[in-house]
């Protein structure tokens, strides 16, 4: 419980405070609702007794004008704090997404494979969703009704001290019987979020796979992973749920007693004429109104039960950090750069190394062909070289600075890469070319298409650099998903070019097409080809060949060519045949 208060005031003073004009107009305006609750009641105590009294005409005319304009100066209020209460909500969630969504975006590679895209929106939207109101409400209206239930309280008592006191009694009990159960149901809602996340993101995955999992009979499959998950995801909702009923329940037979109470002290202290008829419809008024405080403090805590897991989770997920410290300052020299690794050791986690005592050196201005099978560490390499992981002993460096020294910012400017499989954002062809990057001028876009046999294929497009593309690719066959990731590392302007299986998803023509943009951007940078294909390494000056992670071949390609007991020379002979 303290826990999850001092986290819940955490989020409110990061939060909260940039809004603190809001949340006091929010504040003037729930108290002044609370204010006029307490005072209307008297006025219509007083209009009771005056009319039983048979007091003048004006007198209840008055007391009428004044009970009608306070109850709507009370709703006024009310619309007032609703207003303020979803904007602030609103602002306070939105800056959390943000936050969240770019803590995320920062950590490490190892983080976003241990979880899937669906999870991670659970997370950073669904728990966020289920703060929206305790932004603007909770302490408001938790302090709130508190200050509504201890007015009532001295009212009751200033109209007569039995009956403040038996009604102040009553409320001590009900408040310690509604916070005593308020923790029952905090560990089945924080097992129901966690479910949902992982319902999400099933969805996720398999959205993504349809099409495979279609083409290859696993419908059934998924679908048993889906019931599965269903079965597992309702008994711990209808757990939670139950725990919620619970002090529904509590509460609404505390109110009952709390009316049958009133009511007996009502009657008896009228009997013995200690009340009058208008004082004894305020105890039973009051009572009633002492209800709402109850309830809304209540409700206020169930829902805290739920959003106390996401708080926790919210938290949980700040509290990650990055494996990877940001703390290079150094940049790289203009132009190509050389490439050094040196008895280089690293693995995923829990995974035998996925490179062994790695040792090469590539000059700037040259170009490393990598061959390997699947898994021998030629894909690492390049994502070592971009730093998304840090080896765990060795060296690298990249001109004269350890790769470990360099600024990210710097570094990631610096390295281009093309993989296999091309990220197509939801945008427009020019925010898909240029990483949403206004600086880089159209003139110098059409330029590089142009370069690239691209302009045909713009020109078929019906708003040219502003045609919409998918997020799923709609709008470009695979080859020219390829060629504008190309085009991508031109108008990064790199010193290192990297390609991982870059042309693997090309056809011969457009294979062959794009054979010159690679010769103009390789020229002047150092590269890496990774390749399965030989063809594509003619224009490599050096080849390294991998082994679950170890050179067994690495040295100048013309050389090791000429070499007949060679393993490249052998490979070349094999594709020749």
């Amino acid at each position: 419980m303290q826990n999850a208060l001092q986290q819940y005031k955490l989020l409110l003073a990061d939060y909260l405070t940039p809004q603190w004009k809001r949340v006091l107009g929010l504040a003037i305006a729930l108290l002044t609702s609370i204010a006029l609750q307490i005072i209307n009641p008297q006025i219509l105590g007083y209009f009771i007794d005056t009319a039983v009294q048979g007091g003048s005409q004006q007198a209840l005319l008055t007391a009428t004008i004044a009970f009608i304009a306070i109850a709507l100066l009370t709703q006024g209020t009310e619309i007032a704090a609703t207003f303020l209460s979803e904007i602030v909500a609103w602002t306070a969630t939105n800056a959390l997404r943000v936050d969240l969504a770019e803590h995320c975006l920062r950590l490490d590679l190892s983080f976003h494979k241990a979880h899937t895209p669906g999870e991670m929106l659970e997370r950073i939207d669904g728990d966020v969703n289920l703060l929206s109101k305790f932004f603007s409400e909770l302490v408001i209206h938790v302090l709130g009704n508190s200050l509504l239930l201890f007015g009532i309280l001295i009212v009751l008592c200033f109209e007569n001290q039995l009956a403040g006191m038996s009604l102040t009694a009553f409320a001590i009990v009900a408040l310690i019987a509604l916070l005593a159960q308020r923790s029952i149901a905090i560990a089945p809602w924080a097992e129901y979020r966690q479910i949902s996340a992982e319902y999400y993101g099933t969805i996720g995955e398999h959205i993504a796979g349809r099409e495979d999992i279609r083409a290859n009979g696993a419908v059934n499959y998924v679908m048993f992973r889906f019931y599965e998950l269903l079965q597992r995801w309702l008994p711990v909702y209808q757990k939670a749920r139950f725990a919620s009923t619970v002090l529904w329940f509590t509460s609404v037979g505390l109110f009952t007693i709390g009316n049958a109470i009133a009511l007996f002290l009502s009657a008896y202290l009228w009997s013995r004429n200690a009340i009058t008829i208008g004082t004894a419809y305020l105890i039973f008024h009051y009572t009633n109104l002492l209800a709402k405080p109850i309830e809304r403090i209540r409700e206020e805590l169930e829902q805290l039960q739920q959003v106390e897991a996401s708080i926790q989770r919210i938290h949980q997920l700040l509290n990650i950090e990055a494996v990877l410290k940001h703390c290079g300052q150094a940049v790289l020299s203009s132009g190509a750069c050389a490439i050094s690794f040196k008895q280089v050791y690293f693995r995923y986690e829990s995974e035998n190394w996925t490179l062994h005592n790695l040792s090469f050196h590539l000059p700037a201005g040259k170009i490393l062909g990598i061959l390997g099978h699947t898994g021998s560490g030629k894909s690492t390499i390049a994502r070592l070289l971009l730093r998304l992981y840090d080896i765990q002993s060795g060296e690298i460096r990249l001109g004269d600075c350890v790769i470990a020294d360099l600024s990210l910012s710097d570094l990631r400017s610096r390295v281009g890469l093309v993989t296999q499989d091309v990220q197509i954002f939801q945008a427009s062809v020019r925010d898909n070319l240029t990483f949403f990057n206004d600086q880089i001028s159209d003139a110098y876009i059409l330029e590089t298409l142009e370069l690239l046999g691209l302009t045909p294929w713009l020109r078929s497009l019906p708003d040219g650099l502003n045609t919409q593309l998918g997020a799923d690719s709609t709008g470009l066959s695979a080859g020219q998903a390829q060629l504008l990731a190309l085009v991508r590392v031109f108008l990064k302007n790199p010193s290192l070019v990297i390609l991982d299986e870059a042309s693997s998803r090309l056809d011969p023509q457009t294979e062959k097409m794009i054979e010159g943009a690679m010769d103009r951007l390789l020229e002047h940078r150092t590269g890496i080809i990774i390749a399965h294909r030989l063809p594509t390494l003619q224009r490599v000056d050096q080849i390294l060949m991998l082994e679950q992670g170890k050179i067994v071949e690495y040295g100048d390609r013309e050389t090791l060519t000429q070499q007949a007991h060679s393993r490249f020379a052998r490979l070349l002979r094999m594709s020749a045949n």
